[in-house]
């Protein structure tokens, strides 16, 4: 394959620090009058347009040359006449392409289509808002792939559709759980399901981007018409805002599906991809790795996210692979985001799959957030600490061998992986020094979809396990995730004790595996119960999301325990400006009641034993369809006993 000269690279001005700020990768622009296109591509390419009556084979089609202008290094074309509804690709000396940032295209993205992006947004559009919490302390984020939330959905009329998140009986479910944002596995045009064959079961996470500005065809109710995955993708959108609901798009700009068939490959050979010794980087552990540090592959990204969030107003956004992105990328995204909305959340995977070409101090991983406000990452240190490493699903963790190696790794996952004078970080699992400046920078779970799932891991991980106590662990590990000082994050259908079967890396099995089980609801109301009102909890508490680290430092105390098997706090002082004036947490592992002191006082018992008090919900919040009226009773003196396997929350 042809590749392009650094010098050239300098002569157009894009090899420097700083990228052509008045390109906005608008390759094509429609109007009834004319059409221009537009593309970053080498000078001696000498690309052509080709236009298409309908999707098809181009190759008889009468090409149109561009012209280049060497000042801002693109090519350009200007089309008279009204080319609404008309296909289009870009012929390079490296095959036919829609571009590097198709906005619609036909069935499997390989060919653009023209639209009037006006035309497909749905009534109502333009009163339509983002409605993220304008705290960051305050998102509970709830982790969901299309298909598996509403395939074996009994009430959808659209399963595994886009449409289908849209339904009453999802966005009721999802307001009546308490979460109040849904990240949605990715939701682009991507290239392991083909479009081609609706009707038929396929399932991919689909981290193998495409095209990454067009909502992926399959979940559309027909990827045929370009319009119609673009407008559904905004009506299930619009919906989700009126049930007060934000939505979280997962962008993988960290690898393409591969580089020879990749439309930045075809476009300008080499440019985005980073290379080590003559050989593609894997960094991304999927055969290539992007340069995010290159001017015009740093300028795309920031346009993607900015066009998600103007055109389909996205209210956050999950970083695939963050630790493969340089800091300055992602600094610099997180300004122009706030340009747009200061609210727009950013979260993602601080870590790589591999090693990438960049040195490790100039990558976006977890132990650099600190140098990067107003972005969180993934704490795979209270994870592992809580149900075993991820690098063995047979190994357990706190909750199935409470040890006092687990213990600092779960109080620094508490306090939200700051600074904190109670917790040593030479004896946490994997972070050595506190990772977050705030709280919020640390992202609070247990288990989300590139792993087994939290039962499957309990089950897993302790031969012989029961029901009764697989239930008893996955509520107490859920009550530490929702209890700290970071920001929580479920994966879907915990809250019905889902299973996958066992499977760890659930990427293309089939619905049987990866669907929801919607009579877990009825199953298991213990647990769907528990996690509804342990969330009520935490939003109801401000003690339980200060949002920052002076805060957390000066309320959040940890009480001595007598047993690596119990974890203990106090949130004291009226937290957070709290009711409560104080909050006790206790966290027990063992198979055994355990005896925590406590100060001396008369407290509410609001948690306990797997139940959550009704004193959690205000009087019109109480459902007693759900559970009968349940008031734990009270607690006098300088000791607690705490149920086996459970935690105990308590306030005076």
């Amino acid at each position: 394959m042809k590749t392009i000269a650094l010098t050239t690279l300098f002569s157009l001005g894009l090899a420097s620090a700083a990228p052509a700020q008045d390109f906005s990768f608008d390759e094509m622009t429609y109007s009834p009058r004319k059409t221009t296109f537009k593309l970053f591509a080498p000078p001696e390419s000498n690309p052509q347009v080709l236009l298409l009556e309908q999707p098809g084979n181009a190759a008889a089609t009468q090409p149109l040359p561009m012209t280049f202008d060497a000042r801002k290094g693109i090519w350009q074309l200007d089309v008279e006449g009204d080319l609404l509804g008309r296909y289009y690709v870009f012929k390079t000396p490296w095959g036919q392409t829609p571009g590097v940032f198709a906005k619609a295209v036909g069935v499997n993205g390989q060919q653009a289509a023209i639209i009037d992006m006006a035309a497909t947004n749905p009534d109502g559009w333009e009163n339509d808002h983002r409605v993220g919490p304008k705290n960051p302390a305050d998102w509970v984020i709830y982790e969901m792939h299309h298909r598996d939330f509403s395939v074996a959905s009994q009430w959808t009329r659209h399963p595994g559709k886009f449409l289908a998140l849209g339904e009453l009986w999802a966005t009721q479910y999802l307001e009546e759980l308490g979460v109040n944002a849904v990240h949605m596995l990715p939701s682009y045009d991507y290239g392991s399901v083909d479009e081609a064959r609706p009707d038929e079961p396929q399932y991919n996470w689909g981290y193998d981007p495409v095209n990454y500005n067009v909502p992926e065809g399959s979940y559309s109710t027909d990827p045929s018409k370009p319009e119609v995955r673009i407008r559904e993708f905004k009506q299930m959108v619009q919906r989700l805002h009126q049930a007060g609901i934000a939505v979280i798009l997962d962008v993988v700009y960290n690898h393409t599906f591969d580089i020879d068939h990749s439309n930045f490959q075809k476009t300008f050979p080499d440019y985005f991809y980073r290379k080590v010794g003559g050989q593609y980087s894997n960094g991304s552990g999927c055969g290539n790795e992007t340069a995010s540090e290159q001017p015009m592959m740093r300028r795309f990204m920031i346009e993607s996210v900015k066009y998600w969030a103007q055109e389909y107003h996205i209210d956050g956004f999950r970083f695939d692979l963050m630790g493969c992105h340089d800091i300055e990328t992602m600094n610099q995204i997180r300004r122009e985001l706030s340009a747009i909305d200061p609210t727009i959340f950013i979260y993602g995977e601080g870590w790589s799959a591999g090693a990438c070409a960049l040195p490790q101090e100039q990558l976006a991983m977890k132990a650099h957030v600190s140098r990067m406000s107003g972005i969180a990452a993934f704490s795979d240190d209270l994870r592992d600490a809580l149900r075993g490493p991820f690098s063995d699903d047979t190994k357990p963790g706190w909750l199935g061998m409470p040890a006092e190696d687990h213990v600092e790794s779960i109080k620094a996952g508490i306090v939200g992986m700051i600074a904190h004078p109670q917790v040593d970080y030479s004896k946490v699992n994997y972070s050595k020094e506190p990772y977050a400046a705030e709280p919020t920078q640390m992202i609070a779970y247990v288990s989300c979809h590139d792993d087994m799932c939290l039962t499957d891991r309990l089950r897993a991980s302790i031969p012989g396990i029961t029901t009764e106590e697989l239930i008893r662990l996955d509520l107490l590990a859920q009550t530490a995730v929702l209890t700290s000082q970071g920001v929580p994050f479920l994966l879907s259908g915990e809250e019905l004790l889902r299973t996958k079967q066992g499977v760890h890396n659930s990427y293309k099995s089939p619905d049987s595996i990866n669907q929801l089980d919607w009579t877990g609801v009825k199953r298991y109301p213990q647990v769907y119960n528990y996690y509804r009102r342990l969330i009520r909890l935490r939003q109801q508490h401000p003690a339980f999301r200060l949002g920052s680290a002076e805060k957390v430092r000066r309320h959040l105390e940890f009480l001595p325990t007598k047993t690596a098997e119990v974890v203990a706090f106090r949130l004291k002082d009226h937290a957070g400006g709290d009711r409560w004036q104080d909050i006790i947490v206790v966290l027990n592992a063992s198979r055994l009641q355990q005896e925590v002191a406590i100060p001396k006082g008369r407290y509410v018992v609001v948690c306990a034993d797997g139940k959550v008090a009704d004193s959690v919900f205000d009087h019109y919040d109480v459902n007693p369809d759900r559970q009968p009226s349940l008031n734990l009773g009270t607690v006098k003196g300088r000791k607690v006993r705490v149920a086996p396997q459970s935690a105990l929350i308590l306030h005076n």
